[in-house]
């Protein structure tokens, strides 16, 4: 059995997309899932699986289409694999809720990043498959726009401190094994001219 924890885009956001927590919960455990625990009102779920990361991916997203009828991007992640983000914070002396993530299905290609035009006072590391983005003025405040955002989904770091937590929390009781590789640790920076 491996813990994942799953990170769905665009749900309970805007008044758009509304899925509330205890639907996602009943979700997971009709299609087998087991542990089953939400956090926040946001679209994030820790959960067992005996299946493989992309087949545990398809079946919730079926799921949840089914449910809300349209399609809604899930993104999984083991228990590994966020520590591993949370540990690569590039900006280890900012408050982690000016500090945000966004979860890619695969890693932005460096040259997307080198062309970014930043237009704010943000600033943006690549680490694996996912994006820091540290917004000195709040992440409401931003205007900044990323080319690949609508790709992936983002958490603030308090966020996916908490879900890593929750997720090695499920893995030490013993009711899971977990697995994956830990992201990787390659920084890409942007510099500002």
């Amino acid at each position: 059995m491996t813990v994942y924890v799953a990170l769905l885009r665009a749900v309970n956001v805007g008044g758009r997309g509304i899925l509330p927590m205890n639907t996602l919960h009943d979700l997971c455990v009709a299609r087998g899932l087991t542990n089953v625990r939400t956090y926040l009102n946001s679209g994030n779920v820790v959960f067992g699986s005996p299946q493989p990361e992309q087949t545990v991916r398809r079946e919730l997203q079926r799921a949840i289409a089914d449910k809300m009828g349209r399609l809604i991007d899930v993104l999984i992640r083991t228990p590994a694999e966020l520590r591993a983000v949370v540990n690569a914070n590039p900006f280890p002396d900012s408050e982690p809720s000016l500090v945000g993530i966004f979860f890619l299905p695969k890693a932005v290609p460096e040259r997307v990043l080198v062309a970014l035009a930043l237009g704010g006072p943000e600033d943006v590391r690549m680490i694996g498959r996912g994006v820091f983005v540290h917004y000195p003025n709040g992440i409401g405040r931003s205007k900044m726009k990323l080319p690949f955002a609508a790709d992936g989904t983002s958490r603030n770091l308090n966020t996916v401190t908490a879900l890593a937590g929750m997720a090695e929390a499920l893995s030490a009781a013993g009711d899971a094994i977990p697995e994956g590789s830990a992201a990787k640790s390659r920084h890409t920076a942007i510099r500002r001219p």
